[in-house]
């Protein structure tokens, strides 16, 4: 693709000349009139990004994917390179420039998650279509209206529009900026994507110690995520891990006629549910012995808390809850803490498939959020031995005929650490280099975040190349990221594209 310089870009070329942007005068009026300018331009190629499809369990999903990103980032003038691992492989791209200061690597999603067609309101979820809202109600309207005018509240609907396609289309438009206004970041690039990160990144950890060399960096920034529900210029300098546990109970060997056996086999599934409803009171607190060991809110932590400009009134409203866990006091006191989360639970029939019977098994997945100060091995310890001593006899996989005729509790257990948590101070040098790059670009403070509640596979970076992280969100947290009709707000767009342009002319 070959981009001309209109006589409106000739002129923001000349107000923004690379003088005024290697020393940080540009205002936020001059880079965001250059954005908005831009956006109709740049979505055709992110519509071709979101057509294809990006769900990790499929390899020529994956290798399509693959291509695409080295043709975007090679015809930008980056170097690309495959690096292999046991599943997909990562794709770094570089650019270098004369005299760095330093070397910032940037970590990109391009997988998507698995897609319900039946419950997307549109055609397909990997045929991109813009929406805007009428009583109410999203509606499609024709790609060409965008030649009319465009408003920052219509929607591009697909999957991976927000998480995280939309990310990289926004870097790739700001790096076409700088490009077309013959401007040089003060820094070498370099750009690790990430196309198995819904499947929990498995093969990122090794790969991270095997390409540490060709990773090497000062620093890595994360673009990723929703901004703040109030949708400002937000920085996140943390995230908290994950670690999963599959529970299935084990009641009569094939499922059982409840007239017959009603009564008489144990149901599995009111079994599981007991026995996961003993792991928290009614407030909401897992109540095992030391699961929130470690955690101390301090008065300086919350102050930084407090600072969040959060309308609980708002997020209770957004989600559509009344009450709240009594973990914490608040939607950030509560995120500092690990929790205790039932994913997911399996058991017999439902709806028009239901049948009178006494269920054969129940199968529950939970996920445990893991702060810096919690220890993935000693909060599954907890859980495990918890069950233990309910009288469970604890097993992996199938249990054996010997062991049904023997033991009247039989579950299955297995765990899987995905990733650790990271947190970086918000005084360290990434912290402020990126404060001031997003004060500029909107002429006020960005809200920051301490740490985010979901988890990023980003701390094999951290612990192995010893490098801080901090996560520049953009898009619109009402996205409807992993749920049918995922969606991504034009205005977080061009403000994202702002925001990426606006940390590539941002000095150290």
């Amino acid at each position: 693709m070959k981009y001309s310089l209109t006589p409106c870009y000739l002129l923001l070329a000349f107000v923004l000349s690379p003088s005024i942007l290697h020393s940080q005068k540009s205002t936020s009026t001059q880079l965001n009139q250059l954005t908005k300018d831009y956006v109709k331009t740049s979505l055709s190629e992110f519509r071709e990004c979101l057509s294809i499809p990006n769900d990790a369990h499929f390899p020529d999903q994956v290798e399509a994917n693959v291509k695409w990103c080295e043709n975007a980032f090679g015809k930008r003038g980056f170097s690309t390179q495959r690096l292999t691992t046991a599943g997909p492989p990562l794709l770094l791209a570089e650019r270098k420039v004369k005299k760095p200061q330093k070397t910032v690597l940037i970590y990109l999603q391009i997988d998507g998650q698995p897609v319900d067609s039946s419950r997307w309101l549109q055609p397909n979820p990997y045929q991109p279509v813009l929406k805007a809202q009428k009583n109410g109600r999203w509606e499609i309207i024709p790609w060409d209206r965008l030649d009319q005018g465009w408003s920052d509240d219509w929607r591009i609907f697909a999957r991976s529009a927000s998480d995280a396609k939309g990310p990289v289309a926004m870097f790739l438009g700001a790096i076409d900026l700088i490009d077309q206004n013959k401007v040089s970041p003060s820094y070498n690039i370099k750009v690790i994507m990430d196309f198995e990160e819904e499947l929990g990144s498995p093969h990122l950890p090794g790969a991270v110690e095997t390409y540490r060399e060709a990773l090497k960096a000062d620093l890595l920034i994360i673009l990723d995520g929703p901004r703040h529900i109030s949708n400002q210029p937000t920085l996140t300098f943390g995230a908290r891990g994950i670690t999963t546990i599959t529970l299935t109970l084990f009641g009569p060997r094939a499922p059982q006629h409840s007239g017959h056996y009603g009564n008489y086999a144990p149901n599995p599934a009111f079994r599981l549910t007991q026995l996961i409803g003993s792991m928290k009171d009614e407030d909401g607190r897992v109540i095992l012995p030391g699961f929130y060991d470690g955690i101390v809110l301090d008065q300086e932590t919350m102050d930084i808390l407090e600072s969040v400009p959060d309308n609980e009134e708002q997020i209770r409203k957004s989600v559509g809850i009344a009450g709240i866990d009594k973990v914490g006091t608040s939607y950030q006191t509560a995120i500092q803490y690990p929790s205790l989360n039932l994913r997911g639970i399996r058991s017999g029939w439902v709806g028009s498939e239901v049948r009178t019977i006494v269920p054969a098994t129940a199968t529950a997945e939970i996920d445990i959020r893991l702060p810096l100060e919690a220890n993935s091995d000693r909060l599954v310890k907890l859980v495990r031995d918890h069950i233990s001593s309910k009288g469970y006899h604890i097993i992996e996989g199938e249990p054996t005929e010997a062991e049904r005729m023997k033991y009247d509790l039989i579950i299955s257990f297995t765990s899987r650490h995905e990733y650790d948590a990271f947190r970086t101070e918000f005084q360290s040098e990434p912290g402020q280099w990126l404060y001031r790059a997003l004060k500029r670009a909107f002429d006020k403070e960005p809200i920051r975040i301490r740490t985010s509640g979901g988890s990023i596979p980003i701390s094999p970076f951290v612990t192995t190349l010893g490098i801080p992280a901090v996560t520049v969100p953009t898009v619109n947290r009402d996205n409807n990221q992993h749920s049918p009709n995922e969606n991504i707000r034009l205005g977080n767009y061009r403000e994202g594209m702002m925001t990426f342009l606006a940390i590539l002319t941002e000095g150290f």
